[in-house]
């Protein structure tokens, strides 16, 4: 059985993780911490959990706690990650895994030195919706792979324009970029897990609303190990309603069409035909990642899909494009 406590307990733990770590074989929650006690407690309260702290340290220490989720913004993983794998506790970090590549790195430095586990929370790898992507790419419906393309925009969100109390997502202390950060960190470990490591990258980013500090319109250009070459564009300033999410793959047999965040049918478009495939996402969209991660530690089930070494990768590739 491992027992977590939780480093953390904000909106992201109400029902994308939280209710998974108990509902999961072998696991369950025995402990939450957040800097507002009262915030802390009521979470405890709803969710039927015996402890709660207001203090990370006393969490890492308390003696019942197995392994440790970590649910806050990205600017607090590294501190949290390390110290709780020097008290000898596996971790589980939300994504990105840090607020930079230096950052993530030295996480993953003290989990190989002390032997600790460190696991991301890039848990679309593990999704019904995009292994039936993976399999039509490995299966060849594409034929050769020759280029995948990322368009994303969305308008501001009604938060973005109070600047006396931007959200956090948009602080760069705090998140270590923007909403790119956040937001592209997930399409891009998902390229990384589709199509394997990307060796080249040249990225140009601005700031074109004025409404925050950080990047709110993104450009890459990027190439695999394999040869297939990639681009994206991210705006998170568009017009009025617009939305667009999808990535188009292209090969020498044919295309396949999805997206990361709103789950549209896949579209495959070859010579033989147009197809849609449609995939259900578990209740707790983690549930799938939190099992193999679970399942790992309890030493039935192999090292699963989203690591520190393979997160890192994300980070290195933003901090690429932001960075040049």
């Amino acid at each position: 059985m491992i027992h977590w406590g939780f480093i953390g307990c904000g909106a992201v733990t109400e029902k994308k993780s939280g209710p998974a770590f108990s509902k999961v074989e072998g696991s369950d929650v025995v402990a939450v911490m957040r800097r507002d006690g009262d915030k802390a407690r009521d979470y405890a309260e709803r969710h039927g959990i015996g402890k709660w702290y207001d203090d990370a340290d006393d969490l890492i220490n308390d003696p019942k706690v197995d392994a440790v989720y970590i649910a806050t913004p990205p600017g607090s993983h590294a501190a949290y990650a390390i110290a709780a794998m020097r008290a000898g506790k596996p971790v589980y970090v939300e994504k990105p895994m840090a607020a930079s590549r230096e950052e993530a790195e030295a996480m993953n430095r003290v989990s190989e030195e002390t032997g600790v586990p460190l696991f991301v929370a890039y848990y679309r790898r593990t999704l019904p919706y995009f292994r039936r992507v993976k399999q039509l790419i490995d299966e060849g419906a594409l034929g050769d792979l020759s280029s995948v393309q990322i368009r994303f925009a969305i308008p501001p969100y009604q938060t973005d324009f109070d600047r006396e109390n931007l959200p956090w997502r948009v602080k760069r202390e705090l998140a270590g970029a923007g909403y790119f950060y956040d937001l592209a960190s997930h399409q891009l470990d998902l390229l990384d897990y589709l199509l394997g490591e990307i060796t080249g990258v040249h990225g140009f980013a601005a700031n074109v609303g004025g409404l925050y500090d950080v990047e709110d319109t993104v450009t890459a250009a990027f190439r695999f190990q394999s040869g297939v070459l990639g681009s994206g564009s991210w705006s998170f300033v568009a017009p009025g309603d617009t939305r667009t999410d999808l990535i188009d793959f292209v090969g020498t047999k044919g295309k396949l069409t999805c997206s990361t965040f709103m789950f549209s049918p896949i579209v495959l478009e070859t010579t033989g035909g147009r197809q849609e495939f449609r995939e259900e996402n578990p209740e707790n969209i983690q549930y799938y990642l939190i099992q193999s991660i679970v399942s790992y530690l309890n030493g039935v089930g192999p090292v699963p899909v989203s690591t520190g070494v393979s997160a890192v990768r994300a980070n290195s590739v933003m901090d690429r494009i932001l960075k040049p």
